[in-house]
């Protein structure tokens, strides 16, 4: 067992140096040479470069470490440790891969296109390397030190302080650069999504009908699925109301709606994307 947990550890550190080498031909060969800042420690490394000349790889480490070091000091070391591995390695693999973008071959004058594919590869990398355990560090760490300061929610400091560099960006780079930025944010963001819950199969109704014995039999018999009944009404001085839950494949979406408007036109029920599903009978 131990064996095998050291081959699973040292996998994880493989696939964490890959993704970071990719990460950085990704920045090398699209966002830094056509000026895409899309927020994080890459987009202000692109514009510290063009207001200053400092060179990216060098910026981006000692932003990285400085945050990482404010980081073990408020956060802890068991938050913080997750990151080091790819701060340290990732300022290099930029160093090493900065002439890619002289590659004829691999160059292309259609920004948005190459925004686009920009996107899909950060957000593959960035949802990756949080599904196997690790982080970044850079701007999601800031956004942690201030929640723990602050109190202030991590997903609202981390959309401020990327909106702070996109706008910034406007003014060195324009606004046209700026919105493919945008472009590959949102398209990163879905990406993630996707990677780290899945493409949901499933779709999950919570269902309140009066009619909830005929509802319950449409689904079991005709659709064939299993149904979850509950009381939702703890006032014992009421009618007792009962509400339904049942998890069907997306395909028997339309089955399912329809079928129950039929049985119960005043229907109320909710329908959310199901991603994992477990146990039952």
């Amino acid at each position: 067992m131990k064996k095998k947990n050291k081959l699973k550890n040292v996998f994880r550190y493989v696939v964490l140096i890959v993704l970071m080498f990719v990460s950085a031909v990704n920045y090398n060969l699209f966002l830094n040479p056509n000026h895409i800042v899309s927020g994080g420690a890459n987009g202000l490394s692109i514009i510290v470069e063009e207001v200053f000349g400092i060179d990216p790889a060098i910026f981006i480490l000692i932003f990285s470490v400085v945050i990482l070091i404010f980081s073990f000091i408020i956060l802890g070391i068991e938050v913080s440790s997750s990151s080091i591995v790819a701060i340290l390695i990732y300022p290099f693999f930029v160093s090493i891969t900065s002439g890619i973008s002289s590659i004829s071959f691999l160059q292309s004058d259609d920004k948005l296109l190459v925004g686009i594919f920009a996107g899909i590869i950060s957000g593959f990398i960035i949802g990756t390397v949080c599904k196997i355990g690790f982080s970044q560090g850079g701007i999601p760490q800031i956004s942690q030190i201030i929640n723990k300061i602050f109190n202030v929610s991590i997903a609202k400091v981390n959309f401020f302080l990327n909106a702070i560099i996109l706008f910034a960006g406007v003014f060195v780079f324009g606004l046209s650069d700026i919105l493919v930025g945008i472009v590959v944010l949102a398209i990163s963001s879905v990406v993630v999504n996707r990677i780290l819950l899945g493409i949901s199969s499933n779709k999950s109704f919570l269902i309140i009908t009066s009619e909830e014995e005929k509802v319950t039999e449409y689904i079991k018999k005709t659709l064939g699925h299993g149904v979850t009944v509950f009381n939702i009404n703890q006032d014992k001085t009421k009618k007792p109301q009962k509400a339904l839950m049942t998890v069907i494949p997306s395909r028997d979406y339309y089955k399912l709606t329809e079928g129950v408007k039929k049985i119960d036109k005043d229907v109320f029920f909710v329908v959310t994307d199901s991603y994992q599903l477990e146990g039952g009978i």
